[in-house]
């Protein structure tokens, strides 16, 4: 088998694991899109479509991307040291309280769904060595940990990932805007090229290649943990 197949088995974990019936909570969370749309910053699908995009290329997609390919590439080594720097500067790397909540509580429900429905002993001992507080494993990490040491290849795992990112954002867009269910595919379909370079991309990537430039998604976020109304947690 070529180190970028996946075997079936592997394959419908991923499928099921970034489905967005998994019981990681992503439905609560729209990354600051509440407030965005609040202020008419994204409008229509157009708007929609850019924002995305410059999370996907310059926001968390990037930040994400390389964090998850790290993590993946350190557990596939064994290398503690890399596995325990990835996951510190993960960590760190939250602009805002609400979307360190964002990422971290969905990162904590996803591995103990997993350690549910598919209990490994190498996992929990891995585990064991990773959390000294549980609240914090951001959600990259844990996803590229799990697909690792499930033998998902990087490249499938990392686009699945940004594409379950995506149509989150998406389905946000479709309630908050709102738009139709239509329109909504349209756009994610359009954000499908914008997905594969990415992955391609950040999966090459190391650490000191990491950073973003979407101070106003940050602003968002900021702002939207004062908002008067919500429907969404970030």
């Amino acid at each position: 088998m070529n180190s970028d197949d996946c075997s079936d088995e592997a394959f419908i974990k991923l499928l099921t694991w970034l489905s967005p019936s998994f019981p990681v909570g992503a439905y609560a969370y729209s990354h600051g899109l509440e407030f965005a749309v609040k202020e008419d910053l994204v409008s229509d699908a157009i708007t929609l479509q850019d924002w995305i995009e410059g999370i996907i290329t310059y926001g968390v997609g990037h930040t994400d991307g390389i964090i998850f390919s790290e993590t993946w590439r350190a557990v596939k080594q064994v290398d503690d040291n890399l596995l325990f720097k990835t996951l510190e500067i993960a960590r760190a790397y939250q602009p805002t309280a609400e979307l360190k909540m964002e990422t971290s509580a969905q990162g904590t429900a996803f591995l103990k769904a997993v350690c549910a429905a598919w209990p490994s002993d190498h996992l929990t001992r891995l585990l064991g060595k990773l959390i000294d507080d549980p609240e914090v494993i951001p959600y990259p990490v844990a996803v590229a940990l799990v697909s690792a040491l499930y033998h998902i290849p990087l490249n499938k795992a990392l686009t699945a990932y940004l594409h379950a990112f995506s149509a989150n954002l998406v389905s946000a867009g479709v309630r908050l805007i709102p738009l139709g269910q239509e329109m909504g595919l349209r756009v994610l379909a359009r954000l499908d090229d914008r997905i594969l370079e990415s992955s391609e991309n950040y999966s090459t990537l190391s650490l000191d290649r990491i950073g973003s430039a979407t101070m106003l998604v940050d602003w968002t976020s900021a702002r939207h943990e004062t908002q008067y109304t919500r429907l969404f947690r970030s």
